[in-house]
């Protein structure tokens, strides 16, 4: 029996749905499945039953996650005592930023941030929600800027930001570049080019919520996944795509960005998050200059 395999359990009985345990430790639904049996065939007991539609827990499987995420949970905090320790003398934090925060926000905090404290370096690291969020629980990031998920784990601590506002992106040569602003009316009909829902799950669910209001039928021809790819098929005329503001500011030759009148839907929310319990000075004097500065940076989002 090791951690990973215990993650890997817990995992799996948190969420009871194998495909999704796998996703929140970024690993093939096999290979969870692989190091539970494993598991179970360490302890010599059954942990799960699995069917094809659903999975449930045994009185074994009960007993040991309530022991699982005990142990977990001190394993956690030595291994992020020792952390701070090495970081104290180092005098670094590990940032992690979706692409909005990294184009807007980020910038200007980490530049009054470098104003105070010019001995603490920064390492950016840039990525998608679903990808930075493990980085924090298995300690590789102290302080990351995300989209919330519907359902936060309980291990984490969120802050809320702001909302960022969306536009709509087409090529300049779209018959809607004319316009000073937009409808979801106006792109009834028109083909759209949309985030992968696994991997952005906010921009997805944000245009196909804002057609469902409208009563429209959102007409999906293209999935992508980076705001490049989807601003330069944008370009190359294969769709429009609602977008956060920020990506206006992407060079993009052929694209042009229009607001987008909408009601309060038309926004998309950002947070700090970081581990729940966990002590680090740099990470929360970071937080409170994020805090003092708000209404400051949140222009820049």
């Amino acid at each position: 029996m090791d951690f990973h395999q215990l993650r890997c359990f817990v995992a799996a009985a948190e969420e009871l749905h194998f495909g999704k345990a796998a996703q929140r430790l970024e690993m093939l639904p096999s290979a969870l499945g692989r190091y539970i049996k494993l598991l179970e065939e360490d302890l010599g007991t059954r942990l799960m039953t699995r069917t094809t539609r659903n999975v449930a827990l045994t009185d074994d499987g009960a007993l040991l996650l309530k022991e699982a995420r005990t142990l977990l949970a001190q394993a956690d905090s030595i291994a992020n005592k020792f952390r701070t320790r090495g970081r104290k003398q180092a005098a670094t934090i590990r940032v992690g930023a979706i692409d909005s925060a990294a184009a807007g926000l980020v910038p200007m905090l980490l530049h009054d941030f470098r104003e105070r404290r010019p001995d603490v370096t920064v390492q950016l690291v840039e990525d998608k929600t679903i990808r930075l969020l493990p980085r924090l629980l298995s300690g590789r990031l102290d302080l990351a800027f995300v989209r919330p998920p519907e359902n936060p784990d309980r291990r984490l601590e969120f802050m809320f930001l702001v909302h960022e506002t969306a536009v709509v992106a087409v090529s300049d040569r779209h018959p809607l570049a004319l316009k000073k602003s937009v409808t979801i009316t106006d792109l009834a009909g028109q083909p759209l080019i949309v985030p992968e829902r696994r991997s952005r799950p906010h921009s997805h669910d944000l245009t196909m919520k804002l057609f469902a209001k409208a009563g429209l039928h959102a007409r999906i021809v293209q999935l992508a996944d980076e705001k490049q790819t989807i601003v330069n098929l944008v370009a190359a005329e294969l769709g429009v795509a609602i977008v956060p503001r920020w990506t206006s500011r992407m060079a993009a030759r052929g694209v042009c960005y229009i607001p987008l009148k909408a009601s309060d839907m038309n926004r998309l929310p950002l947070a700090a998050a970081w581990t729940r319990g966990s002590r680090d000075s740099i990470r929360d004097e970071m937080l409170m200059m994020l805090q003092s500065g708000l209404s400051g940076y949140a222009l820049e989002a």
